[in-house]
């Protein structure tokens, strides 16, 4: 069921065909129809006209309905909240933003979450006992799926608990997941900020093995291997700007001196945008050298701020070491999607079968 849903949510508005979700998953036509008959029967799909076959009678084609399900996204930064409702398709239909204090404590930021996520929410009736992971929760507008929550790390996404965030250590330990499934009533999911980004970038086609570089007020990296999420044994891969660069350089929150994000945010306070780049150039350089990755996608306020400095400054340092080894210079561009949309397809993606991208 998660293959055709996600061949459906692919093909778009033109819709498939039975015959063609047949040979694209390898079940057999009785399968499909049975399957098909349940999403429409649920509301998750609907006719989209006729195509014409190389033999016999038109085929009738099949498309995902958008609105059948929602999810919330939210992105928790250290000094703001960005919440999105987004359809089935991932589109977003609504958009609430405000400041925050991560550093209010547990219950002041919960209860921040807990009003802007109910302002969303409160457009889709909450459809409670909606198991994470495949079933999605009631029929037509009114199916809340859950809310996905993305936020800096280090954390246990299998848990959904906080460990001692950088800056904030009155947060390690906290079960986030919970307190808020508690408070709103529907199925949460948490993971790092990065981590919600790079799977949006891989859900929305973005595919081979990628870095995704998140630049705020913080630095963090997303890393996608495969086409999967590569969040480690214990979930704290991508804990890119606590890599020291510069031994005796200046002290970071983590505890350590000269991290890439102590001298990236340094840089940018000083309004030294080119130079923030090269940092960060000499820093995704490491990250290329060590995975031999495909792409390098940049994100955050900062980078957004200045888009074509930070893409050309990145670059040119990838340019230089791939010149320097005979290779071909990895891209770099700026990712199209943003964290809460990412926060979103925590939820959405195991719907159609897309848990790590």
């Amino acid at each position: 069921m998660a293959l055709v849903l996600d061949l459906l949510r692919t093909a778009g508005s033109e819709g498939i065909s039975r015959l063609e979700l047949a040979e694209r998953t390898g079940l057999t036509p009785q399968a499909v129809s049975k399957i098909t008959a349940r999403l429409r029967a649920d509301g998750l799909a609907a006719e989209a006209g006729r195509r014409a076959s190389t033999g016999g009678k038109p085929r009738t084609v099949l498309r995902l309905v958008p609105e059948a399900g929602h999810a919330v996204g939210l992105h928790l930064d250290r000094d703001e909240l960005r919440a999105v409702l987004v359809d089935l398709t991932g589109a977003v239909v609504a958009e609430e933003r405000t400041s925050l204090d991560l550093g209010a404590g547990p219950d002041a930021v919960v209860a921040a979450v807990a009003r802007e996520a109910g302002a969303l929410t409160g457009r889709v009736a909450p459809h409670c006992g909606v198991p994470h992971g495949w079933a999605p929760g009631g029929r037509g507008t009114d199916a809340l799926l859950g809310i996905g929550v993305a936020l800096p790390g280090p954390l246990d996404h299998a848990r959904g608990v906080l460990h001692r965030v950088t800056g904030f250590p009155e947060w390690d330990g906290f079960p986030l997941r919970d307190a808020l499934a508690r408070r709103l009533g529907v199925p949460v999911v948490v993971d790092k900020d990065t981590n919600a980004a790079a799977l949006g970038l891989a859900v929305g086609g973005t595919g081979g093995s990628f870095a995704y570089l998140y630049l705020g007020t913080g630095l963090g990296a997303g890393l996608v291997i495969g086409g999967t999420v590569h969040r480690g044994a214990r979930t704290g891969a991508g804990e890119f700007g606590h890599q020291v660069v510069q031994l005796d350089g200046p002290p970071c929150g983590c505890g350590n001196r000269g991290c890439v994000e102590a001298l990236c945010l340094a840089v940018v306070a000083r309004g030294e945008v080119d130079e923030a780049a090269r940092v960060l150039g000499t820093a995704a350089g490491n990250l290329v050298a060590l995975l031999d990755i495909d792409l390098v996608l940049l994100g955050g306020r900062t980078v957004t701020a200045a888009p074509d400095a930070f893409v050309s400054g990145v670059a040119a340092v990838l340019d230089e070491r791939a010149r320097r080894v005979g290779q071909a210079a990895v891209p770099v561009r700026v990712a199209s999607g943003g964290v809460a949309e990412g926060a979103a397809q925590l939820v959405l993606a195991p719907l159609f079968g897309r848990a790590d991208g």
